[in-house]
């Protein structure tokens, strides 16, 4: 429900109803502490959101989809509600110069990055390791691939992100593996809003915060339509790029007095954007051309492609994301779809026309642009470990806070990271908690 101008008292409020706020309600309030939830939006699930636009056959996700890696407390959260997951299936094929490559290895690259990255005695930003290590035409594609991968994947600024958190990540490995919840994530996200409901929290949506005025031990936080709340703690789970806004921007979150500290630590951190589009067309004509694809990565305007294997729907979602999306951030949906399509014209050799016909159903999300996220997920950057240090301390044991952007671990970026940064969250201020 919507609050209105009243007056609210409890003794936890947690600002914002993603992954990382809706575990920890359901912990917090599961535990006995009496819990309310506020959220911007008119919907719970924040950076996930499991829709179905008119047109489609099935509904999208118009945010997080996939599972990278083993993720266990994801996992163990979907086997607790009874949700499946399906891993994707078929062919990567890869498309640069006009020659398409089917099975390609889009690593085969990385055991030589990976040996001068374990080599480098001192961290960096990407770019300027590979003009280090990898310089002249000889080491073109490779340049070219890791920084792709990094803008693609990680959805990073390679000038920005730290090369010696991407060894720590290639290494691992994870991005090969993908499945994903059956039904997509938001059925996860709407079951922990239940068990937190269940267990006595109570949500107000719709409902934008504009200041949190705190002392030790108290806090009196306003939405912009009015309603005023009151608690012991405040666990803040916004996005990172939230905590990034300039005094002014629209939505600025004041915090008083100030915490200098937090703001400082916030601008350290990559944040990156992230457009997705989705297509559905009325047959899927590209199996003559690429049979059972599953991935398709490319040096398109919009360079990664992906089906929904092993699902039949005639569906392709293209992706988005670094710089490229930054520059796109306030491109209309309409522009953004006709530089997909042009893509798509080119990678499946279809003429435009004929790609048009077909299309049954279209969505764009713009991330950059969304309200009260300013962006998709974070990237490490050189020395973000301390700055995720020092935007997770909590303030006077009074205000905490979660979310995948202060998340420090080996699932940066992903519903894992909010989940694990709420769950800790929570446990830190009930450990925190003075009678």
């Amino acid at each position: 429900m919507a609050a209105n101008s009243d007056e609210y008292s409890t003794e936890v409020l947690i600002i914002g109803a993603g992954a990382a706020g809706l575990l920890a309600a359901r912990e917090l309030a599961a535990a006995g502490r009496r819990v309310c939830l506020v959220e911007a939006r008119g919907r719970v699930g924040g950076r996930v959101h499991t829709l179905l636009p008119p047109g489609f056959t099935q509904a999208i996700e118009a945010g997080a989809e996939f599972m990278h890696g083993e993720v266990p407390l994801t996992r163990s959260l979907l086997r607790e509600a009874g949700i499946a997951w399906q891993a994707a299936e078929g062919q990567t094929y890869q498309m640069q110069g006009g020659q398409l490559q089917a099975n390609a290895d889009y690593f085969e690259q990385l055991p030589l990055l990976l040996e001068k990255l374990y080599a480098l005695a001192t961290d960096m930003p990407l770019a300027a390791f590979l003009t280090q290590e990898f310089p002249g035409e000889a080491h073109a594609a490779l340049r070219t691939f890791a920084t792709q991968f990094a803008e693609g994947y990680d959805a990073a600024d390679a000038s920005r992100v730290s090369a010696w958190a991407l060894r720590d990540e290639w290494a691992a490995g994870g991005a090969d593996d993908s499945p994903r919840p059956v039904g997509g994530y938001g059925p996860l996200l709407h079951w922990l809003a239940a068990q937190a409901q269940a267990a006595g929290a109570t949500f107000h949506l719709a409902t934008p915060i504009q200041e949190i005025s705190w002392r030790p031990g108290a806090v009196e936080v306003r939405a912009e339509n009015g309603a005023t709340y009151h608690a012991r703690q405040v666990l803040c789970t916004v996005p990172l790029g939230v905590w990034q806004l300039a005094a002014g921007q629209p939505g600025y979150l004041h915090v008083v007095p100030e915490i200098p500290a937090h703001r400082a630590a916030a601008v350290q951190l990559g944040f990156g954007s992230v457009i997705k589009i989705i297509l559905e067309f009325e047959t899927p004509f590209w199996h003559d051309r690429l049979p059972e694809l599953e991935f398709l990565l490319s040096d398109a305007a919009v360079p990664t492609w992906w089906s929904q294997l092993p699902a039949p729907t005639p569906q392709l979602t293209g992706w988005l994301a670094g710089p490229a999306a930054h520059h796109l951030r306030d491109a209309p949906a309409e522009t953004v779809l006709q530089q997909a399509l042009e893509s798509l014209s080119y990678l499946l050799a279809t003429p435009l026309a004929a790609l048009q016909a077909q299309l049954r159903a279209h969505y764009v999300r713009n991330w950059g642009s969304e309200p009260y996220a300013h962006g998709a997920y974070s990237y490490p950057t050189v020395g973000s470990a301390a700055a995720r240090a020092a935007l997770a301390a909590p303030v006077a044991d009074t205000l905490f806070f979660a979310g995948e952007g202060v998340y420090e671990g080996p699932y940066g970026g992903t519903v894992e990271a909010a989940l694990v940064s709420g769950q800790v969250a929570a446990r830190l201020v009930l450990a925190r908690y003075s009678s």
